[in-house]
């Protein structure tokens, strides 16, 4: 590690030192032990500037604490219809782990429909899934590999993409800034597999709104990216959709976007134990379990977009069309 970054860290601890016991308590259950590793994120974030890291990591902390965001593994979405209407129209699952050791997540980017329950609710489970893979996956994985995991690999499967698809970009976009402002790289790579020609005009679309520094990370792989994909992980953690049999790719694997897969099994079961341990604590007494907001920023990039949009509607003119 050079000079300056080691100063760098050195400088972002001596702040992060100055801050109230509410803000040290849920940085503490953010960076699980590895101090170090946590400031490096946030300072590779802000271009190691130290005095906008510091920004950044301070209103992080403000959002974990004003949402509750430490307790939010103890708030399992209720009722179980909703939450299986969840896993069914927002596609995610972890497929397995790299040769390195990082998790890799499956992401059904174009057969998403997020039809079935509000946005909070996707908000809340996407959020919920970050904090598990952050207290419990990557930790997991740190101990199996005997060496600090920190990152995963994101796989999104675009097949099924339509130009429809952009009606759900303001949450999208929510979605990502949530990640953007609050877990900062996290995420080593973004591989773009079973691409539709539509894919070109949609990333159009969707690219301006993104932070430089995860486009940067995006790589579109040629048809279901199985050969690529190979040179960082074994088959057996392909996820369904980047199999090939033939010329084609196949779901022949395990759906790890399925309710019923180990990963999203042992999630839910995880989520009731801490509701429980936590009622415990109370008294017997706890929240509604499916009541959550967090509050989140409408990034300007979508205001914009919007505003774009309904410029284009009210003038009579069609709305540009990325070609």
């Amino acid at each position: 590690m050079a000079i300056a970054s080691e100063d760098a860290i050195e400088r972002l601890s001596m702040l992060t030192d100055e801050a109230d016991d509410l803000l040290k308590a849920t940085f503490q259950n953010m960076h699980q032990g590895h101090l170090t590793h946590t400031l490096m994120r946030f300072l590779k974030a802000r271009e190691w500037s130290v005095p906008k890291a510091h920004e950044m990591l301070v209103n992080c902390l403000n959002w974990r604490v004003q949402n509750q965001i430490d307790d939010i593994l103890s708030k399992p979405i209720t009722p179980a219809g909703l939450y299986r209407g969840i896993r069914e129209s927002q596609l995610i699952g972890l497929s397995g782990y790299s040769k390195q050791g990082f998790p890799v997540f499956a992401i059904g980017a174009g057969l998403s429909t997020f039809d079935k329950a509000s946005v909070r609710d996707y908000l809340q489970s996407h959020i919920q899934i970050n904090e598990y893979r952050d207290r419990v996956i990557l930790p997991a994985a740190s101990k199996k590999y005997g060496r600090h995991v920190g990152t995963c690999y994101k796989i999104l499967d675009m097949t099924g993409l339509k130009f429809s698809s952009l009606s759900q970009i303001k949450l999208l976009t929510i979605i990502a800034t949530v990640d953007d402002l609050n877990y900062p790289e996290k995420t080593e790579t973004y591989y773009v597999v079973n691409v539709p020609y539509i894919f070109s005009a949609c990333w159009k679309v969707v690219k301006p709104l993104l932070q430089e520094r995860t486009r940067r990370k995006v790589q579109v792989l040629q048809g279901c990216g199985r050969d690529e994909l190979l040179k960082i992980m074994d088959y057996a953690t392909l996820p369904h959709f980047c199999r090939r049999e033939g010329s084609s790719c196949s779901g022949g694997a395990a759906d790890c976007y399925s309710l019923d897969h180990p990963f999203h099994q042992q999630l839910y079961r995880y989520m009731k134990r801490e509701a429980e341990r936590k009622e415990a604590e109370n008294g017997g007494k706890l929240g509604k379990e499916g009541s959550f907001p967090v509050e989140v920023p409408i990034p300007e990039a979508i205001i914009e977009w919007e505003l774009h949009n309904k410029l284009g509607d009210a003038s009579g003119r069609a709305m540009d069309t990325p070609s």
